[in-house]
């Protein structure tokens, strides 16, 4: 892939799910996309609002998106947000204690994003990195 060196993909999950998914997985990857941004906004506002409940379904959502797509740092941290969410929830509190990861969620979303649909674009022109023979860029 060309973005090896990230760790915010993992990249083999990442080809496992465009080879399952064969010609639908661009529009799918749309999907998440519009999903993705439905999801953050929902947990950024019930952060906004106090409120736990508002909070579980999309970043159980998020979560589970994310990691078809070999995003697991966004999966990680989304999973977080919904454990203490659910947690705040049994407990009857606010969310207190998830206002860093959510401050964290939606530029981790976007650079997720941004990898994803670079690498997913079929008009991306791909070199292979290093390798015998070949200059290192």
């Amino acid at each position: 892939m060309s973005f090896e060196g990230s760790t915010l993909v993992d990249w083999p999950v990442y080809a496992a799910a465009r080879a399952e998914l064969g010609t639908g997985f661009v529009r799918i990857l749309g999907y998440f996309r519009e999903d993705g941004v439905k999801s953050v906004a929902a947990v950024e506002a019930a952060m906004r609002a106090c409120s736990a409940a508002p909070m579980v379904i999309p970043a159980h959502t998020l979560k589970g998106e994310a990691r078809q797509f070999g995003a697991e740092p966004l999966a990680l941290l989304a999973e977080q947000i919904e454990g203490i969410a659910r947690d705040c929830v049994e407990h009857q509190d606010t969310p207190d204690e998830a206002v860093e990861l959510v401050a964290r969620l939606r530029p981790l979303f976007d650079q997720t994003m941004t990898l994803l649909e670079r690498e997913a674009n079929p008009l991306v022109t791909r070199r292979p990195v290093g390798g015998f023979g070949r200059r290192s860029a």
